[in-house]
Order: C-alpha cells, then structure tokens, then sequence
C-alpha cells in the first residue's frame, strides 16, 4: 500500500514538472515595438513616388494659400479712393492709386480707368478680361494638385498589389502557405496603400480649400467691378 501511495506521488510530480514545461513553452514572446519610421523603409520602392508626391502636393498648397490669401486682403479701402477721385474728377489720381494698390482689384480698375471716355461696354469688357486673367493667375498649379490627390492613392493600391504578387511567388517556390508568412509580408506591403492614401486625402482637402478660396476672391472682384461700372455711369443719370 506504501508502495503505491509513493508510485502516485512521484507520477503527480512528474505531471506537475510536464505542465510547468509546457507552460514555458507557450509563454508569450514579448512584442516588438513598430516604429512608423521602419514601415515607411520596408513599404519599398513605391514610397519614393509617393513621398515626391507628398512634398509637391505642400508646396503647391502653401505657395497658392498664401499668395490667394494676399489677393483676397479687403480692398474696400481701395474702391473709396478711386470713388472719391472720380467723383472730384481726378483720374489721374485714380489710375495712381490703382496702380499702386499691386492687387488683382487695382489691376482691372486701373483697365478700366484707361478706358473711360469709351463706350460702357468696351470699358467692361475690357475690365472682364483682366479679371479672368487675374484668375488664372490665382489658379495656377491648383489643378496639380488634384492630380496629386487622384494618383497618390493609386500608386499605394500599386505597391501593395506588387507585394501581395511577390508573397504568393514566394509561397509558390518553398510551399509554405504559413499565417505567418502571409501576414508578415502583408502588413508591411499594406504601408504604401495608407500612405498613398493619406497623401491623397491632404491633397484632396487642399485642393477643395483653394478653389473655396478663389472662389470667394472671384465673387469679390465681380462685386467690386459691378460698383466700379455704376460709378461710371452716374454722371450720365
């Protein structure tokens, strides 16, 4: 009866040491830390366009803000001056200011002013077609950069396709059809579509800001224009 009540007791020891062994087996490896800076590395050669892309995109937003920014500063000023020299009957004056002012508004009242003693007519169509090309001017590179916004993400679509074809040629060549190694490669290739991605979203939302900004300068000039054609024809009233 000893005998088996020792046999039990060295058998429930082994069991415990084969539990403890197993244990230490499947104890969880500790995870490793994934830095943003070593996706970017391993999305491959598909970020370099995209990075070029990315910096093209805020230079061109950043350029075009600041400068339809300067175009679109408050010229009402501007349009008092001019009124209170026509109405005194100095011209002169008025093309001066104009021509100091250096803004898209001061530009096309000074074609207008050049214009005076012609028909209404000639005077705003002459004013019209310095306004279109102050427009064109303030739209310059904006349509970049929703070519920006429409490649960008095609270009992410691009890489991740190319990686997904390279683990399957992989898998083809040593017949290893692991989670692991489809996964391993996988989320890594999966960088350039989020990257791609991201730099299309900025660019799209840029894009939408400046032609807003345009936009706003375009219906202001008309505006000013219209004020600038009544005061012409007021003498005549």
């Amino acid at each position: 009866m000893t005998l088996l009540f020792f046999q039990a007791v060295d058998t429930a020891h082994k069991i415990i040491d084969s539990v403890k062994t197993a244990g230490a087996q499947l104890a969880p490896i500790p995870s490793q830390e994934l830095h943003f800076g070593d996706l970017l590395i391993k999305g491959g050669w598909v970020m370099v366009p995209i990075g070029i892309l990315a910096v093209l995109g805020l230079v061109i937003f950043f350029e075009r803000y600041f400068t339809i920014r300067k175009a679109s500063k408050d010229d009402s000023n501007l349009m008092i001056q001019v009124r209170s020299s026509i109405v005194a009957g100095n011209l002169e004056s008025a093309k001066a200011i104009c021509r100091n002012s250096n803004t898209p508004l001061g530009r096309m009242l000074q074609k207008g002013l050049l214009r005076i003693g012609r028909p209404i007519k000639d005077i705003e169509g002459a004013i019209e077609n310095v306004g279109k090309l102050e427009v064109s001017k303030l739209e310059k590179n904006i349509g970049i950069l929703g070519i920006v916004a429409g490649i960008a993400p095609m270009f992410g679509f691009l890489g991740t396709i190319a990686g997904v074809i390279k683990i399957f040629y992989d898998i083809s060549k040593t017949d290893n059809i692991s989670m692991g190694v489809i996964s391993g490669g996988l989320y890594v290739k999966m960088v350039t579509s989020a990257a791609g991605l991201m730099v299309g979203i900025v660019a799209f939302v840029g894009y939408h800001i400046l032609n807003m900004m345009v936009d706003k300068v375009i219906l202001r000039l008309e505006t000013d224009a219209i004020e600038f054609i009544d005061l012409l024809e007021e003498p005549s009233k």
